[in-house]
């Protein structure tokens, strides 16, 4: 009988953890809060600086849009741990269903808390530029980069990645609860999927990583010349208020888009005309004047690599004209 009884614990405790995997996570110690910026639009702010233990990978933010039929999600934030605790900020505020999620792109801090939105039934949406991302080489070695950083908040055990449910392959418009939403793709740019989310009732824009406020952007190998395009059609939207990926939300979203933008024509410019004096990326790097920069979060951890990138890329513009 007793055995009976272990073998029944131990199935309904495998049970649960089958209906409910959020059991398994670690749960976050950073605080999680959800900030109202109209009367349908919230985001989840993130922390300055780069990824850490200390931070728990919560450097970047998300959104949620509640409408009278249910929940639009706009990203996961960097663990199913965070993803969970946005999901607890979600349910404090609404019992609707959590509809639909929208990817901006795939970068770490942004999607790997998706699993979670896909076990409550929500239906995952991102760009078709994204199937090169997922499960690739550089995806792979990603995720083992998260798991040296984030130490128990990324793991082999915890972490899932399933692929969306609608890959989209432009812009896109749709309608929840009556409410009305653009989805636009702006890249390549920060990546190749960039998508961005604008809420008609609220005039709130979802920006993702194509605008950074009060910190240093992370370029990478991203096509600057096209961001700046992209930054373009932020613009011409006319948004009232600005979510971006990284600093907190905007109701001046003027002065953010052309924070971003100038601070990429300055890197363009200075990199620029290094490579038309044949001056090599170090000499150049030493003798530009960041002070306008340096000060800013994310500087030492972003912009040295973000100088590198657009010195190559300037180079391979020059070649080509």
């Amino acid at each position: 009988m007793r055995a009976l009884l272990c073998l029944i614990l131990i199935w309904c405790s495998t049970s649960a953890f089958a209906v409910t995997p959020a059991g398994i996570y670690p749960p976050a110690t950073v605080a999680v809060r959800a900030e109202k910026l109209a009367a349908h639009s919230y985001y989840i702010p993130g922390m300055a600086g780069a990824a850490s233990t200390r931070n728990q990978g919560f450097m970047s933010n998300a959104g949620f849009v509640i409408t009278p039929a249910g929940v639009v999600v706009f990203d996961t934030l960097g663990s199913p741990s965070l993803a969970q605790e946005m999901v607890k900020r979600i349910r404090e505020l609404t019992a609707l269903p959590i509809k639909r999620v929208i990817v901006s792109h795939y970068h770490a801090d942004h999607y790997y808390g998706i699993q979670v939105f896909k076990d409550l039934g929500a239906e995952i949406w991102a760009h078709e530029a994204g199937k090169g991302v997922v499960g690739s080489d550089a995806a792979k070695q990603r995720f083992e980069q998260r798991k040296e950083i984030l130490g128990q908040w990324i793991n082999d055990q915890t972490q899932r990645f399933p692929a969306p449910d609608v890959w989209l392959s432009g812009d896109t418009d749709f309608e929840v609860g009556g409410m009305q939403f653009r989805v636009r793709h702006v890249g390549p740019a920060h990546s190749d999927e960039d998508l961005v989310l604008f809420v008609e009732a609220d005039g709130a824009l979802y920006a993702g990583d194509l605008v950074f406020k009060g910190r240093i952007p992370f370029v990478g190998d991203a096509d600057s010349k096209r961001w700046l395009n992209a930054l373009e059609k932020l613009i011409a939207l006319q948004p009232k208020l600005l979510v971006p990926g990284h600093g907190g939300a905007s109701d001046t979203p003027m002065e953010d888009l052309t924070l971003t933008r100038d601070y990429l024509v300055f890197l363009r410019n200075e990199m620029g005309r290094a490579v038309d004096e044949l001056i090599p990326f170090e000499e150049a790097y030493e003798k530009t004047d960041w002070s306008r920069y340096e000060k800013m979060p994310a500087f030492l951890e972003a912009n040295r690599r973000n100088a590198y990138n657009i010195y190559i890329q300037m180079e391979k513009e020059s070649l080509s004209e």
